[in-house]
């Protein structure tokens, strides 16, 4: 009778270890939720968005970004400001890239134009 009952707490004791815990780190899903596939759809409408507005603002983003370069080398006030202004009309048409780069690049060439380059003239 002991040795059936040392068995039966035996297999209740490696019974309690056997469980897998990788569940606890991944984000749960379930398949049959329907907001779930909604997501993956509303993602899919968003890029697909994105790549169709590129074109609009294309001419903005390189015309700002060839403004904002200018302006590190002459007149960094004037070309700077142009830069971020046409940067921020080519995100808002689409050409999200194009006018990052080009707002960073004129904040970037007015902070040096207004306090680095009195310093060496």
């Amino acid at each position: 009778m002991e040795n059936e009952e040392q068995r039966r707490r035996k297999d209740v004791y490696e019974a309690d270890f056997m469980e897998e815990t990788a569940a606890e780190v991944g984000v749960p899903y379930r398949v049959g939720e329907p907001h779930a596939e909604r997501e993956v759809i509303d993602i899919d409408r968003n890029r697909n968005h994105e790549v169709a507005g590129r074109g609009e603002g294309t001419g903005y983003g390189r015309f700002a970004l060839v403004l904002s370069i200018l302006s590190l080398f002459f007149l960094p006030i004037i070309l700077g400001a142009a830069g971020i202004i046409l940067g921020f009309i080519a995100r808002r048409k689409g050409a999200l890239t194009l006018g990052a780069w080009a707002i960073g690049i004129g904040v970037v060439s007015i902070i040096v134009g207004t306090f680095i380059l009195p310093f060496f003239s």
